[in-house]
């Protein structure tokens, strides 16, 4: 028999699925069908702009994996890439007016089930979770390297 507690990841990453899920649902009907979790991930890792080298670095995965992650971005015209001004060999990616905007989005439809779960658990137990998460991680540094990690 397990002991208590050994399905902590397990309760963790089905609360994080649900999450995501029910935001690409959102965002699908709002006209992204085409936006998936490693979309907005990848967004976290962009900031106000990062070159493709450092894009991978954060990722954690190839140069040429973040570039097909760009592509496809581009394609969809969620980002762009647009002169180094401190370097002219360098591109910068950055989000387009589209891609700030499926952004906007995701953080509106999150807080809309972050409302919907304080509805179903309580207020006060929801913020126990969020506190209780947030110093549980505090002395860890925000990680954009989830597809590189999962893969080893």
């Amino acid at each position: 028999m397990p002991p208590r507690g050994s399905d902590l990841p397990l309760l963790l990453l089905l609360g994080f699925r649900a999450l995501i899920d029910d935001v690409h649902a959102e965002l699908a009907e709002a006209g992204h069908a085409g936006f998936r979790p490693l979309h907005g991930v990848t967004f976290k890792a962009i900031g106000d702009g990062v070159t493709a080298s450092e894009l991978g670095r954060r990722l954690g995965v190839s140069k040429q994996a973040a570039g097909k992650t760009i592509e496809g971005l581009e394609r969809e015209g969620y980002v762009e890439r647009v002169p180094d001004p401190a370097d002219a060999r360098n591109k910068i990616i950055r989000l387009t007016a589209r891609g700030v905007e499926v952004q906007q989005r995701a953080f509106e439809a999150m807080a809309r089930l972050r409302a919907r779960w304080a509805e179903e658990l309580g207020e006060e137990r929801m913020v126990a979770i969020e506190e209780g998460l947030r110093a549980m991680t505090a002395d860890r540094e925000t990680r954009f390297d989830v597809p590189g990690w999962f893969n080893g």
